[in-house]
């Protein structure tokens, strides 16, 4: 039988997987989450003789039940081959104590590359599934890393085109520079003037807006998503946590069932999240370790019970995780309220209007497995320069968070639980943060002389990701007010040309 999706917002509006990925949002703003999630019906040995894309389908194929086995495969083979600079897609290196899931190893140096070099295959084959005429449109909001990886994916794929909003002064020098200079004839890059929680609203009230979509329905076009709000970017994400602790198994890192603790930088929650939906297909995890930076709604949440955003929003040197509405939050509220899309609904619209909401104490409860930290800017040097210092080890800002949180978990509550901590980027994506971390002189002003520092004093390699910059011109040169995005994307796609 197909295992069904349902909307966080409306239980009864029920559809398939492929639906699911090629909808990206329901239609009442809501987001899609499987009506039950699926066991692993693999062992533990079995799993364990297995590499990163064979796992990768007795994960995928429990969630994406509507594909074939041989359109899933195909799909995997596509996402993870020659793109990724090690064979293992994932390594997991041990430093120290802890164990570092390294997910910067793609095209784009940062853990968004490992959905979103399967999502263009996942929505190109739900489009012929579901004899989809019209062009797709992938219409994403950033906060530095998935517009990068989403453009890399998409670009000259047939049948799409995709447009990317980022906020013009909120992400890192290396990161814009990754998304202005992005080639490929279907690929659009706009700045915003405001904060990323302005473009992922912008962009939500775009998948919402009934006349707009009429009217790119008539010139031949669907919207679709490739944000962390679509499953299609979630289900490839829980891949790495089962890998992760089939890895531990394998290396006799870990017992046979043995409980790890997971610990992840988090921003739109969509990573954590896929953790928690590892858990519950029965990987052993004790704690879910939410990481935070000094925008600490989710860490005043899980502490409080109540979500506001309604508060400063902080630049920091983890701007992938400067965020103060968290989309993915609402499928955890979803499950913790029993699958209530009642309720879930209510506070949704409560965060809409007010931009608070509160959880029952039952709610609550169903919550034990989190556990909320934060770190702030000095706290984050202070993580990278223990780990250089002591194991010649160098984090990038967002891991360099979830370390630093984890060390005063585990001080805190002396707490030895085995811990796989998440890092989500390369250094060389941040390079003058990491360095004013690990270097006492100068820095030059130009990136590529900044990355040859960090080589020199790291011994480690340049990714060719940044490499590839030096030469780049850049093509989007695209800025807007926030109120502009719909107008610009009528614009973009000539929709009142036609």
């Amino acid at each position: 039988m197909s295992l069904m999706y349902k909307s966080t917002r409306n239980s009864s509006n029920k559809v398939l997987a492929s639906q699911a990925v090629l909808q990206g949002l329901s239609n009442e703003g809501g987001l899609f989450v499987p009506e039950t999630i699926p066991v692993l019906d693999k062992t533990m040995e079995q799993l364990a003789a297995m590499d990163y894309r064979e796992i990768a389908y007795e994960v995928m194929k429990l969630f994406l039940t509507d594909y074939t086995e041989e359109e899933l495969k195909d799909c995997i083979k596509k996402a993870y081959d020659s793109k990724f600079d090690t064979a293992e897609i994932a390594p997991l290196k041990k430093v120290g104590e802890s164990y570092y899931l390294e997910l910067f190893h793609g095209a784009t140096i940062a853990f968004k590359d490992m959905a979103l070099s399967i999502l263009p295959h996942l929505l190109t084959t739900a489009a012929r599934k579901n004899n989809i005429k019209e062009e797709i449109v992938i219409l994403t909001a950033t906060s530095g890393d998935t517009g990068k990886a989403a453009l890399s994916g998409f670009a000259d794929v047939e049948g799409t085109k995709i447009i990317v909003f980022y906020p013009k002064s909120g992400v890192s020098r290396v990161q814009e520079k990754q998304m202005v200079t992005q080639k490929g004839d279907n690929t659009y890059v706009v700045g915003i003037h405001g904060n990323f929680d302005d473009a992922q609203t912008g962009v939500k009230k775009m998948f919402n807006d009934r006349e707009l979509n009429q009217k790119l329905k008539e010139a031949g076009y669907l919207f679709s998503s490739a944000n962390s709000i679509n499953i299609g970017r979630l289900v490839p994400q829980i891949v790495y946590y089962v890998y992760s602790y089939v890895t531990l198994f394998k290396n006799n890192q870990i017992a046979k069932d043995e409980k790890i603790n997971i610990v992840v930088p988090t921003g739109n929650f969509g990573n954590i999240l896929a953790a928690y939906y590892a858990k519950c297909m029965g990987v052993p995890i004790e704690k879910l370790i939410c990481a935070s930076n000094e925008n600490k709604v989710l860490f005043d949440f899980f502490h409080s019970g109540r979500y506001d955003k309604n508060r400063e929003f902080h630049l920091t040197e983890s701007p992938s995780m400067d965020i103060l509405v968290s989309s993915n939050l609402e499928r955890l509220i979803y499950h913790v309220a029993n699958n209530d899309s009642e309720v879930t609904s209510k506070r949704m619209k409560a965060l809409s209007e007010k931009g608070v909401y509160e959880i029952s104490e039952d709610m609550k409860n169903n919550l034990k497995d989190f556990v909320g930290g934060w770190a702030d800017a000095s706290q984050t040097m202070e993580a990278i320069q223990k780990e250089y210092r002591e194991h010649n080890y160098v984090l990038d800002t967002h891991t360099a968070v979830a370390a630093s949180v984890y060390y005063r978990y585990r001080d805190e509550t002396k707490d030895d639980t085995k811990t796989v901590i998440v890092s989500t980027a390369s250094p060389y994506k941040f390079t003058e943060s990491v360095l004013k971390a690990i270097h006492t002189g100068d820095l030059p002003e130009d990136d590529y002389e900044q990355a040859k520092l960090l080589k020199s004093i790291s011994n480690t390699q340049i990714p060719k990701a940044v490499e590839e910059l030096r030469e780049a011109p850049i093509v989007h040169t695209n800025e807007c007010e926030v109120d502009e995005m719909p107008s610009l994307v009528e614009k973009i796609l000539k929709i009142n040309e036609l």
